[in-house]
């Protein structure tokens, strides 16, 4: 009898639960209390009751736990000092979606070797958040595997649905199920309407197939998701974070009667993959924002300790460079203080309608 089962299938490997990972990896009361305050806060944010701007800023996506450590670290203080102007909110990202092949994220090759050792990806990444939330630090990622969300969703304020995914009927449904604010990214080739349409589908009672907390297959049936928002990030067309692209981003979303709400990633397609131009998006949408667009309420830097980024050499996975991106190049640590103190300075005071936990 023919081989009709697992035919290209190297291997499968028993995989713990997200209930035993959480056991083990409990989240303290405070933690629970400060992830549960980020989301409400953004959650006003997005629906215009608090006049503050997000800003999620961080990392491309972080590979050395203990760079990321010392990041966070810095990013607390400048985001306790900016805090009655502009909500921080850290970039954790431990899964990068590829267009062909490469490094995967940390969950996915936390050694940097090409080893695939998930289970100790999924550790790391549950250790890293609750120690970015002992901080203070609120986190944020992008949810690529639909079974990740499980494992670590409980420990973030904010998530976003990236460009190759955002069409996705999988992400949409996933979206709508979060307990968190998420964000829908423009598509790569630049389709607004496709992010648009994201949000209409993940604020949508949803069905569908995926995992409990004991790993079991399951009939997911989804509240839908109230608080979703677009993030225009370009495309191959071109930069979108001109008053033109805005305004037609705004156009769409009354159309599909979803909130105007929007954030605007400064990297990407919007700095033509030049790390040193974010600059320029950042500072344009900041100038539109004060000029009274009120329909912009977040930024997105990709932002290290140092500038630039660096090849992986699986052979020698030690010899990196400390503080410096193994994926997307990202502006440094100096830049990104002087970019979020001039937005602070820019803003003014704010008045709110909300009430600040």
């Amino acid at each position: 009898m023919p081989q009709i089962h697992d035919v290209n299938i190297q291997r499968i490997q028993p995989l713990a639960s997200p209930r035993e990972y959480l056991e083990k990896l409990p989240a303290p009361p405070q933690i629970a209390q400060l992830v549960a305050d980020g989301r409400q806060q953004i959650a006003r944010i997005l629906r215009g009751e608090d006049d503050r701007m997000l800003l999620i800023t961080g990392p491309c996506s972080l590979h050395d736990v203990y760079a990321g450590y010392e990041y966070a670290q810095r990013l607390k203080e400048l985001a306790d000092e900016l805090q009655d102007r502009l909500l921080i909110v850290m970039r954790v990202y431990f899964e990068k979606p590829r267009t062909t092949v490469g490094w995967k994220g940390l969950v996915y090759d936390p050694h940097l070797n090409g080893s695939f050792d998930i289970t100790a990806g999924l550790h790391i990444a549950r250790e890293f958040l609750l120690q970015v939330g002992e901080l203070g630090v609120l986190a944020s990622t992008e949810f690529i595997d639909p079974i990740m969300p499980q494992y670590v969703a409980d420990l973030l304020s904010w998530v976003a649905i990236g460009a190759r995914t955002a069409e996705s009927q999988t992400h949409r449904e996933m979206a709508s199920g979060l307990s968190m604010p998420v964000g829908f990214k423009n598509g790569t080739g630049g389709s607004i309407q496709l992010a648009v349409d994201g949000v209409v589908a993940a604020q949508a009672i949803q069905a569908f197939l995926g995992v409990d907390a004991d790993g079991k297959a399951s009939v997911v049936v989804t509240r839908g998701n109230p608080d979703c928002h677009i993030v225009l990030r370009g495309g191959s067309r071109g930069p979108n974070y001109d008053a033109a692209s805005i305004a037609d981003a705004i156009a769409r979303l009354q159309r599909a009667g979803v909130r105007t709400q929007l954030m605007v990633d400064c990297s990407h397609d919007n700095s033509g993959k030049d790390y040193t131009k974010q600059r320029v998006a950042f500072s344009d949408v900041i100038k539109e924002r004060v000029s009274g667009n009120r329909n912009i309420v977040g930024l997105m830097l990709e932002s290290h300790l140092h500038e630039g980024n660096q090849k992986i050499d699986e052979r020698n996975p030690g010899n990196l460079k400390y503080g410096v991106s193994i994926t997307d190049p990202c502006i440094g640590w100096e830049e990104t203080t002087e970019l979020l103190t001039a937005a602070y300075q820019a803003l003014g005071s704010p008045k709110r309608t909300g009430t600040r936990p």
